[in-house]
């Protein structure tokens, strides 16, 4: 192996690409280095790349003092250093960086060795080693570079609306979402954030429509509840209605039903979300409520807990290229406000934002007085994280609960 790298190194493109910290002495034998010191002399003062003959006349009439005994063993070395063929740069590279490792791990562990049997006292000598070794140190990385080619980066561009919002007035600010983002969505209960998603996926023009494959997971309301708004939202029509007519429903509800998919998650965790996503590869994933796939698993508060659990579902939604829903409460700082911010999301004010692409808080108008016999429908979505298009701000909307859907 030591013989192939010297001649390999031989080649002026390959040393200049791998000379100095790239290729450290030390990885070599005694003998070997040497002949390592002649090559570097000969490309550097030639400029080219040289031949196992060139390099071993220079080596001997660099060394006139050498015994016979030492003349005969490296002219042995150089008679099979001719012998080798030059080796591919890429396995040539990974060569010395496994060499240099395996040489430096030796030199680790021995120096364990002689900790355990009491021979040093200090951390000296394992410190003389990290500094003797570490701008010498190559990693074996290969590097995937990103397209950034003119005509790459716009068609990915016109990809991020790839299911587009079915509410007019979100529509405007935010067209839709693409995989690969993560779309949180807060309101306060009683507000409609089971019924928003419903609305996106299976009323009209929704993702579902559009023939986007959704799943949704389910672990706060009984799954049938949630899948019930789903009906209401594709039919619009109410649960009085569809039991009246309940042909007329059955093929409304064909428009979606075999692109929505429903998951009872109580007590699963994001680990187990993963699983689901790898295995059946929806588009657009609904975590409903996201917040309880988190575990604590070391984290000693729970922002630092509900970060990483956003965290993890962005992970999977860039991995497998699904719009991730993660549907959240907010804080009772929100209760009868219209003008809501990312701070109020319920156990994280800044960590689960920092992840989101997107971020809409639905906010409902106060009760007037003691009056709320007749709750008012109107709606607003603050817009309060858009990496997507930019836009920030509140739009406003009107939810018919009894359908569950969000419309103008």
């Amino acid at each position: 192996m030591e013989l192939a790298l010297l001649r390999t190194l031989m080649d002026k493109d390959f040393h200049d690409n791998h000379k100095g910290i790239r290729c450290p002495n030390s990885i070599f034998s005694k003998d070997g280095r040497k002949v390592k010191a002649t090559i570097d002399s000969a490309i550097t003062t030639y400029g080219r790349s040289v031949t196992p003959v060139e390099v071993e006349a220079l080596f001997f009439s660099k060394n006139p003092t050498l015994t016979t005994a030492q003349k005969g063993s490296f002219q042995s070395i150089f008679d099979k250093v001719d012998q080798e063929a030059i080796m591919g740069a890429d396995i040539a590279g990974d060569v010395l960086s496994d060499m240099f490792r395996q040489l430096v791990g030796e030199e680790v562990a021995n120096l364990g060795f002689e900790y355990v049997n009491g021979e040093h006292l200090s951390l000296e000598p394992l410190r003389a080693i990290l500094e003797n070794y570490n701008e010498d140190f190559t990693p074996n990385l290969s590097v995937d570079w990103a397209d950034i080619e003119l005509d790459s980066l716009l068609t990915k561009c016109d990809l991020e609306a790839q299911w587009t919002f079915n509410l007019p007035t979100l529509a405007r600010k935010v067209e839709g979402v693409n995989g690969g983002h993560l779309i949180m969505i807060g309101a306060r209960p009683e507000t409609g954030k089971t019924s928003s998603h419903a609305s996106f996926i299976a009323g009209p023009k929704g993702f579902a429509e559009q023939g986007a494959q959704c799943v949704v997971l389910c672990n706060e309301e009984a799954v049938h509840r949630v899948a019930s708004r789903y009906l209401n939202a594709s039919t619009g029509m109410t649960l009085n209605q569809i039991r009246d007519n309940p042909s007329a429903a059955m093929t409304k509800y064909q428009r979606i039903k075999d692109n929505v998919k429903f998951i009872d998650a109580t007590g699963k965790d994001m680990a187990w979300v993963e699983s689901v996503v790898k295995s059946y590869t929806p588009d657009v994933v609904i975590l409903d409520m996201g917040d309880k796939f988190a575990r604590l698993n070391g984290a000693a508060r729970e922002d630092m807990m509900l970060k990483a659990n956003a965290i993890y579902a962005r992970d999977i939604a860039k991995q497998y290229g699904c719009a991730m829903f993660y549907m959240s409460q907010l804080s009772a700082e929100a209760e009868g406000k219209v003008t809501l911010n990312l701070s109020m999301m319920e156990g994280s004010k800044t960590g689960k934002a920092s992840e989101a692409d997107l971020m809409l808080l639905i906010a409902k108008n106060p009760a007037i007085g003691d009056d709320d016999t007749m709750e008012d429908p109107m709606r607003h979505i603050n817009i309060v994280k858009n990496k997507l298009t930019g836009w920030h701000g509140k739009v406003t909307c009107m939810l018919d609960g009894r359908i569950a859907r969000y419309g103008v």
